[in-house]
């Protein structure tokens, strides 16, 4: 069986010309490999740090998750449903196609500005202030900024995203209700697209985090638990937590996803748990 460190090394044999990859428990790093203090951008591996900032201002009462919101407000929308990319919205800001609210899963970046709006709203300061006040700094996520939308245009290391990674094993800024609600799947029988893996059915996500669940292909790989959730962006970059195991990993790279990340990631992330779990009973 090959050495956790040994795996992670496979990276350098990836397209990209600067990649870095991570993997932690809820306490510590347990391994990594490339230059894991390099700033490189997120892009919608930004979703769930945006989404993360929401709760937090639901924890504190600036907004409910069931409360009206977005251009479909009158058709049923709610915030919960633009975190859950079910409020009817298309991809982007003047899109054509559109659904009833709770009908499809459109995965919509405009439904993360909307809510970034809302919340600079509610809190009286821009958004990009509200997530390094209240996610960024009390996680000590330095290197990570927010620079434009919500939906995709963060950019910080994979150090970092190990940082939000053992928080999302060991929740210290949301209660464990709230954590539960946006890492299970919400809208359960809802159809739609997975950027580069085609049509699932049902297509599961929570609140900012897509929940694997049965999907096939995926990213994550085969070995991953069903309940294992995450991201990934347009930028080859991904973020998973298998909290069955209490194991999670982050990648970042300098090259957008395409056919390498297709090919390279599933496999990657079998081998990474088969490592990292040689040792259990």
């Amino acid at each position: 069986m090959p050495a956790l460190t040994d795996v992670l090394a496979e990276i350098d044999g990836w397209e990209p010309t600067t990649v870095a990859v991570g993997v932690t428990d809820a306490d510590d790093t347990l391994a990594e490999h490339g230059p894991t203090d390099a700033v490189l951008p997120f892009a919608s591996l930004t979703k769930p740090l945006a989404a993360y900032a929401v709760l937090v201002a639901v924890r504190d009462g600036a907004l409910h998750l069931d409360e009206p919101a977005g251009p479909k407000a009158d058709e049923g929308a709610t915030v919960r449903h633009l975190l859950a990319h079910a409020s009817g919205l298309p991809p982007d800001d003047g899109g054509v196609m559109s659904t009833a609210p709770g009908t499809r899963r459109i995965y919509s970046n405009w439904g993360y500005d909307v809510l970034g709006a809302l919340i600079a709203e509610r809190v009286h300061h821009p958004f990009a202030e509200h997530l390094e006040h209240e996610v960024l700094e009390p996680l000590g996520m330095h290197d990570t900024v927010l620079d434009g939308s919500p939906a995709a245009d963060a950019r910080g290391t994979v150090a970092d995203l190990l940082r939000f990674a053992r928080e999302l094993l060991d929740p210290t800024l949301l209660d464990e209700d709230l954590h539960a609600a946006a890492t299970s799947v919400v809208f359960p029988d809802l159809d739609g697209v997975v950027p580069g893996y085609g049509r699932q059915s049902p297509c599961g996500w929570g609140l900012g985090f897509e929940i694997k669940g049965d999907k096939s292909p995926h990213w994550t790989g085969d070995a991953l638990a069903p309940s294992t959730f995450g991201h990934f962006g347009r930028s080859g970059s991904f973020l998973w937590i298998d909290a069955t195991r209490g194991l999670a990993a982050a990648e970042l790279a300098d090259r957008d996803f395409d056919r390498w990340a297709i090919d390279a990631w599933p496999g990657f992330n079998d081998r990474i748990v088969a490592a990292a779990t040689a040792g259990d009973a």
